[in-house]
């Protein structure tokens, strides 16, 4: 992978209801992806004042930072964070321009994208893998 292209790899935003459950499985992904440290990977958990719930200002703050031209990919654990990033997206200008909210579980579906996204893979790819982990079995 040349440099300009790692430049441009898909950044990942886990949204939970959480800020220690965001960080953990960013931490999760990150190590589990070999450090995964090119990988742009952001927590946006819990509530501005440190409560459990959601905030768009944080959701739209991390996916800004970690936006780095190949399109950002927002994984959410529960309903209300999944509402919460479809309205930022129906706004069309809280987001940068290609993010996309994945349909994946919160966990398996980090790991996946982080991973994928390391190896350089498109948005569509990163979606991809991260939806497919639906269809992890564990027994």
């Amino acid at each position: 992978m040349s440099e300009d292209r790692g430049d441009r790899l898909v950044g990942i935003v886990l949204v939970s209801h959480s800020a220690e459950v965001a960080r953990s499985v960013a931490d999760l992904a990150k190590g589990l992806a070999g450090g995964g440290a090119a990988v742009p990977v952001a927590p946006a958990g819990g509530t501005a004042d440190g409560g459990l719930g959601t905030s768009a200002e944080l959701i739209s703050a991390a996916a800004a930072s970690v936006d780095r031209g190949a399109g950002v990919a927002v994984l959410a654990d529960l309903g209300s964070a999944v509402l919460t990033v479809k309205t930022l997206l129906a706004e069309g200008d809280e987001l940068p321009d290609g993010t996309r909210l994945v349909d994946a579980p919160f966990v398996e579906g980090a790991v996946a994208a982080v991973v994928t996204a390391a190896t350089g893979a498109d948005l569509a790819a990163v979606e991809a893998a991260a939806a497919d982990a639906y269809t992890y079995r564990k027994v």
